[in-house]
């Protein structure tokens, strides 16, 4: 019997370690809420700052509470789940992009892990007056 690296997402100890921290924290969550930190990519990170810029958020925080909120509001209704999934599966099929290989993706991927990455911005809560 040959031993192979567990390829599962999440890995089985992450899984675990994320389970015992709930079973931790949950009470106190209860009571009084929780913070995270949560990291963005690029792209997702300037969509959410263009929305505050606009007026439509006013910091990050309330972003993550509205989008969740409506989130935990779209979790009964499946059959808009579904709609949306065929909506996003037909969006990729119809991209007028040109596809590319498996192997220029790989490459692609390995050249993106291989570049240093800056450091990320980081939101400062407005200090209280």
């Amino acid at each position: 019997m040959t031993e192979t690296a567990d390829t599962s997402w999440p890995a089985k100890d992450m899984e675990d370690w994320a389970k015992q921290q709930v079973q931790s924290i949950r009470d106190a969550a209860s009571d009084g809420g929780l913070r995270f930190q949560a990291y963005l990519p690029p792209a997702l990170a300037l969509w959410l700052l263009d929305r505050i810029e606009n007026g439509i958020f006013v910091d990050p925080s309330e972003a993550v509470f509205v989008l969740f909120e409506q989130a935990r509001e779209l979790e009964p209704h499946v059959d808009l789940q579904q709609d949306l999934l065929r909506r996003q599966i037909s969006r990729a099929i119809n991209d007028p992009r040109p596809s590319i290989s498996a192997d220029e993706l790989q490459a692609r991927f390995k050249a993106a892990r291989e570049k240093p990455r800056p450091d990320p911005a980081v939101w400062q809560t407005k200090p209280e007056s």
